[in-house]
């Protein structure tokens, strides 16, 4: 079960069909199969085999898309790392993959080069930029110079890796989550029939393809034979002139890129019209965006719950008028489990950790067996995540078990107090995380972010919020006005990034 086969087959079998569009540029299946068969002979003949690790550090481009499908041609393994990587976080995990090859630009080279004498897996004709690089290989070279004809046949079994994708991780070395070939065969076909995809969808993603929740709708894309709009970065009004441009039907987002294509000047129902599914991931929706987005485009909105070690819900668009606060259900060939804290199954409407079983669960972590062993038990998925069930076994997810703040000895869940919060007209996103408190051990704090600076002092909308949450214990502490939150390379918000100066003593105001 080679994945990398399915670019051939549409190229044999529809090649004229439009694969990719990147900026002005766009390949039918023909042509982009050409690409990619032409940088596979390349990775071939530098030696490289099945089964090595090739690290790819770029940002959105055709050369990091073709990059994905020609390393798994091959049977090698991708590697996929973000650029916001330097020094010692990315020593550490070119070592941990036992990475042998990277491919990388211009802009990224001087990283690498000052690291090189420690990457002892790397030779140095391993060092590929696709643009050009003092020390390294031309990726225009080597391709230009290697056929574009099919490769000889390498056999993959469902259980070869297909990639080592790295955690946020945060503390210590991030986990490496290892998916297989089956796993990604998974994602091809369950996500292509929960979201409903055709081989005519017309799919956008503007979001780092780095993040693991891009595989969500770029499997099923190229497995269907879709159109593949990739954007070079996320900002609204190119996002919403290119789905009016590109007729665009599906598209995966987190909730800071929903709020803010919501919150564009260029943002009408009229320009997203041939939209069929908005899926927002990585991390929970608040109600108030929710119902925003089913009122200018009904009809439109998915939600997914998951874990990259490979738990996944999913409310689907017809669900939400009925369940609209829950994340839906499990995929298709899936289980799932509340646990309470006596170790036992939850009832109906008990909060628990979520435990779940899917076709997509990781191998485990590479290199790591016993941490392995800590979150897969007996063949379940331990989240680390609290939620519980209705009484038609649709999951709602609490929070995050990282997330809560034990205030005076009562759980004190973020995402109840947010949802009161972004109700206020003045505010178009908030965090609210613990910070230490004398009295009570923590304490909630909310940063926010307002539609427009000076609309409300901290000291008003803090006293508005304590007037509407649910007990002494959900009052927030202060509130603080931040002009952006730290974000991850996927867009999702880093709260422990927000909290850390707190818990670590330094007094820093965020």
């Amino acid at each position: 079960m080679n994945v990398g086969s399915l670019i051939a087959r549409h190229a044999q079998y529809r090649p004229d069909h439009t694969a990719v569009v990147f900026e002005n540029q766009r390949l039918s299946y023909l042509e982009f199969n050409q690409r990619v068969n032409r940088l596979a002979n390349a990775l071939l003949d530098l030696g490289v085999r099945k089964g090595e690790k090739v690290a790819t550090i770029l940002p959105n481009c055709l050369e990091l898309l073709a990059s994905y499908w020609a390393i798994i041609k091959i049977g090698a393994v991708i590697v996929p790392l973000s650029q916001l990587l330097r020094g010692k976080g990315l020593l550490n995990l070119l070592c941990d993959s036992d990475t042998s090859t990277v491919i990388t630009d211009a802009c990224f080279a001087s990283e690498l080069t000052s690291i090189k004498s420690e990457l002892k897996n790397i030779s140095p004709d391993r060092y590929i930029s696709i643009d050009d690089a003092a020390g390294f290989q031309s990726y225009g070279a080597i391709t230009e110079g290697a056929g574009s004809e099919e490769l000889p046949k390498i056999e993959i079994r469902d259980e070869d890796p297909f990639n080592i994708i790295y955690s946020s991780g945060t503390t210590g070395l991030p986990k490496g989550i290892v998916h297989t070939h089956y796993i990604r065969a998974m994602y091809c076909t369950l996500f292509a029939s929960s979201y409903r995809m055709t081989p005519e969808s017309v799919v956008i993603h503007a979001g780092s393809i780095v993040f693991n929740g891009a595989f969500v709708l770029l499997m099923p894309a190229f497995y269907l034979g879709s159109t593949y709009v990739l954007l070079k970065h996320f900002d609204p009004e190119t996002f919403i002139a290119a789905i009016e441009r590109e007729g665009v039907t599906h598209g995966i987002m987190v909730p800071s890129q929903i709020i803010a294509m919501l919150n564009s000047p260029a943002f009408s129902p009229e320009r997203l019209r041939s939209m069929e599914a908005i899926c927002s991931v990585g991390a929970p929706l608040h109600r108030e965006h929710k119902e925003k987005l089913t009122q200018m485009l009904p009809g439109c909105f998915y939600e997914l719950y998951g874990l990259t070690e490979g738990f996944i819900t999913i409310l689907d668009k017809n669900d939400y008028a009925a369940k609209p606060n829950s994340v839906g259900v499990p995929i298709p060939f899936s289980e799932m489990r509340i646990i309470n804290n006596m170790g036992s199954e939850a009832a109906v409407g008990e909060v628990g950790e979520i435990v779940g079983y899917s076709p997509a669960l990781m191998p485990g972590y590479y290199k790591q067996p016993e941490l392995t062993a800590q979150t897969v038990v007996d063949g379940w998925l331990h989240t680390g995540d609290l939620g519980y069930v209705d009484e038609d076994g649709f999951l709602y997810l609490v929070d995050r078990k990282k997330d809560l703040i034990i205030s005076g000895g009562v759980n004190v869940f973020p995402k109840d107090i947010e949802e009161i919060i972004v109700q206020h007209p003045a505010v178009r996103e908030v965090a609210v995380f613990g910070v230490p408190s004398e009295k009570w051990g923590e304490t909630p704090l909310a940063a926010v972010i307002l539609h427009r600076p000076g609309e409300i002092t901290e000291e008003k909308l803090c006293k508005w919020i304590n007037e509407r949450v649910d007990g002494k214990h959900q009052r927030v502490q202060s509130v603080v006005f931040m002009q952006d939150f730290p974000r991850s390379t996927a867009g999702k918000t880093l709260k422990r990034e927000m909290r850390e100066p707190y818990w670590a003593g330094r007094g820093v105001r965020i």
